[in-house]
């Protein structure tokens, strides 16, 4: 079944259209997508990528095959590679959505669908999308209220009501229990999936010894190094902001190093002030590793975006470096 959440066609060659003239290679990725010829699609478009690994429609082409495909986690890699590379394009974070919503991963698909808007505030799709990610979330809220108590009759009139929402048909009493998986979405024209089974309830948790409490004076460090990072960028120092990032540091998009660093020098060294402010900051350490999550504030002349970001660092030769950067992870 073709996923529903996917961009139609005419979303597809907008996107074509932002970009550069358009040469034949995307239009057959496009063409073979369309057909439902995914594997082809992907082989192209690597071959493609291989002699111009920048460009922004193929690698966008090779996510969507990615997702139907399956590989989720490969599609994620490649769309995150292009909310990095490109914030300015809603496409990539509505297709993060996708993914994350076929995970049952709703906050991350909200997050994501929210930057879209942000990005393209007239971007019909991602409104709607994120509209059934809300319905979606009412309905777990509103199974959990009636499960813990079935005389809730407030609770059991709404969670009927969401749930005609979300399938698009009458009304039913709700039974006690899981809600259905299952999340209504119209591209173009109404669709709506069909309840998938309720989820295997997961095995109870084994007892673990408590962690040891993470040292004030490394997290500490941590939380130094990255605002440092977020100045340098400010600053549009591109030299001190590009060695936040580690020698292991895994490239977006399976691109070179080399590649990935003259496109951040371009970037960050573009025209026009840059400001970048971090808040609530959360350090995860774990020994010579740590997880950090904020949320970005972004500002240039043209530009403005806030999302959710995570870098995963490690210490090597005594600092604090990036090894791996996602957006609304």
């Amino acid at each position: 079944m073709k996923n529903p959440w996917l961009l139609p066609a005419g979303a597809l060659v907008a996107l074509i259209q932002l970009s550069a003239p358009a040469v034949a290679s995307p239009d057959e990725v496009q063409a073979l997508v369309r057909d439902g010829q995914f594997e082809q699609a992907l082989s192209l478009a690597d071959a493609d990528l291989a002699k111009q690994p920048k460009d922004q429609d193929l690698r966008f082409l090779k996510g969507v095959a990615l997702t139907e495909l399956g590989r989720r986690a490969e599609a994620i890699e490649v769309f995150q590679g292009l909310t990095s590379d490109y914030p300015e394009l809603p496409e990539p974070y509505n297709n993060l959505a996708v993914i994350y919503a076929q995970q049952d991963e709703f906050d991350k698909a909200r997050a994501a669908l929210e930057m879209a808007i942000r990005t393209h505030p007239t971007y019909a799709t991602a409104h709607e999308n994120l509209g059934d990610i809300y319905s979606r979330l009412a309905s777990k809220a509103y199974s959990k209220a009636f499960e813990l108590d079935g005389a809730n009759a407030a609770a059991k009139t709404k969670l009927a009501l969401v749930r005609q929402l979300i399938s698009g048909g009458t009304p039913a009493a709700p039974s006690k229990g899981p809600a259905p998986s299952a999340v209504a979405v119209k591209s173009p024209a109404p669709v709506a999936l069909a309840p998938a089974a309720a989820p295997t309830p997961a095995p109870a948790a084994t007892s673990t010894p408590p962690k040891a409490p993470a040292a004030s004076a490394d997290v500490g460090e941590i939380e130094a190094r990255v605002r440092a990072w977020a100045d340098a960028w400010s600053r549009k120092d591109s030299t001190a902001y590009l060695s936040f990032y580690a020698p292991s540091f895994v490239v977006p998009g399976g691109r070179s190093r080399s590649t990935w660093e003259n496109e951040r020098r371009a970037r960050v060294s573009k025209p026009g002030d840059i400001r970048v402010e971090l808040e609530d900051i959360r350090v995860d350490l774990q020994g010579e590793r740590a997880t950090v999550s904020f949320r970005q504030h972004y500002d240039s002349y043209n530009f403005q975006a806030t999302a959710t970001k995570t870098l995963e660092m490690v210490r090597q030769q005594g600092r604090w470096s990036i090894q791996r950067e996602l957006v609304g992870g």
